[in-house]
Parts: C-alpha cells; sequence; structure tokens
C-alpha cells in the first residue's frame, strides 16, 4: 500500500495504535503457568473492545486472534493447551483490521529467569529492529534495511532467519512487496513516498531458516534449533523518514 490521502493516514495510524495497545497489555500479563489459548484471549479481548478483527482469522483463518510461538517455534505459533513456563521464550505477534487497513507487529518476552545469553538475544532483536527503521525513507534504497541488519547481526555474533521476510501491508495482511532483513545484493527498488511496510528481522543464536513442522500447518520452527527472537513494527517511508504507526499511546 502507499499512503495517498490524510483519511489514509488516520485509518493505518489507528489499528496501528490498535495492535500496538494489545501487544503492550499481553506482554504485562504475560506469565508462567497460563496456555497459549488463554493468553490468545486476552489479545482477542483487546483488540474486539477496540473495535478491531483479528487479521490472521480474518485473512487466513488462522485458528487463535493473534500468534503466539514459544522456544523452539519462531513464527506462527497457534494458541492451545500449551502452558507457559519459566525460561521460556515467548513471541507475540498481533495483527488486526479496522475500516479496511491492516497493521502488524510482533515482540519477543523472555519469562524470568533466564539466562544472561537470552536478555541479550531479547535486547539486541530490538536493537537490530530499530537499526533497519532507521534506513526507511522515501527515496532511500530497500536493500539499506537488509544491509544495515546483517551488519548489526555480523558484528554482535548473531544469525538472521533467512525465509521469514518483512512485507507489505495495510489494505491487505500480507502484500505482494516481500521485503529481505539480511543483506540481498538482487534488491534493487527504492523506496516511495508514503510506501507501507514492516521491518521484522528475526535474530537467532544459531537458526538460519524457519521450516514447518508435524503438528500443524502454521507453527514455523528454527533451523537448526535455536534461541530466535523478532520484533517488528508497520512503517510508513516519507520524505522526513520512517513513520512507525504501531506505537501504543
Amino acid at each position: 500500500m502507499t499512503i495517498s490521502n490524510e483519511n489514509d493516514l488516520i485509518c493505518l495510524k489507528e489499528v496501528g495504535r490498535i495492535v500496538a495497545n494489545a501487544l503492550e497489555a499481553m506482554g504485562k500479563a504475560l506469565e508462567p503457568g497460563m496456555t497459549t489459548a488463554e493468553f490468545d484471549r486476552i489479545g482477542r479481548e483487546l483488540l474486539e473492545a477496540a473495535g478491531a478483527r483479528s487479521a490472521p482469522e480474518l485473512a487466513y483463518a488462522f485458528p487463535g486472534a493473534t500468534c503466539i510461538s514459544v522456544n523452539e517455534e519462531i513464527a506462527h505459533g497457534v494458541p492451545g493447551a500449551r502452558r507457559i513456563e519459566r525460561g521460556d521464550l515467548v513471541n507475540i505477534d498481533v495483527s488486526a483490521e479496522k475500516s479496511g487497513f491492516f497493521a502488524d507487529t510482533g515482540a519477543s518476552f523472555a519469562v524470568p529467569p533466564v539466562t544472561r545469553s537470552i536478555e541479550r538475544l531479547c535486547r539486541d532483536g530490538r536493537r537490530a529492529m530499530w537499526t533497519g527503521l532507521r534506513q526507511v525513507g522515501a527515496g532511500k534504497p530497500i536493500a539499506g534495511i537488509g544491509q544495515a541488519i546483517g551488519t548489526f547481526a555480523r558484528k554482535n555474533g548473531y544469525m538472521l532467519v533467512k525465509n521469514l521476510a518483512s512485507h507489505g501491508v495495510g489494505l491487505s495482511l500480507q502484500e505482494p512487496t516481500e521485503i529481505a532483513t539480511w543483506p540481498d545484493r538482487s534488491e534493487r527498488r527504492i523506496m516511495s513516498d508514503g510506501l507501507v511496510f514492516t521491518v521484522e528481522p528475526f535474530l537467532s543464536l544459531g537458526a538460519e531458516w524457519a521450516e514447518n513442522g508435524d503438528d500443524d500447518p502454521w507453527t514455523l520452527y528454527s533451523n537448526p534449533e535455536a534461541p530466535t527472537v523478532q520484533y517488528e513494527h508497520t512503517v510508513i517511508a516519507t520524505r522526513n523518514g520512517p513513520l512507525i504507526v504501531t506505537l501504543a499511546g
């Protein structure tokens, strides 16, 4: 999607704020003992109270309002009977639709007590995302996003999952535009003014790929198995740089 008028911007900011508020509240509610289905119910209630609909349910008939991925699961985890335990690494991905507009956000949370390496991974996962976001702006090369994130990962001793890309968003949950969050020498596109997309690197202590498991057609697992985090914002490329719409408030 490319923002073309003020109404588009207002609507996108509204749904962006809704998913950001839901993510923030879910992160605060996370505690050992709850099932991922119970946790997902919190997200559903928050979205519905704000007049929004779960985007993965709406777009793909996903069996949950949000995606909850634990430990070896790194994306698209299906809420269910699994109980969250101390030491778990939990990724929450929240996306929603309101008034025909979509926004997408996510973050990883470590359930104490955890090792220093996991604390550092979470801190640096967020730093990797912001490293990419700082490359966003109208007229700038799309390749700069993955190049900057790749440099950050290499300098700090991490791997990047290379088959889970950022994507266009706005009028649908997953628009055709895919954006690598790793170095891609073939990328030649330039960001247009008003282009809407996500920045969501998957930073890992050893995984390079995401692969399907045997339990369901949705959940993706790290390969090789290794702690992996994802942080995500929906952003608009403008002449003044990145305009992030998925900020809580």
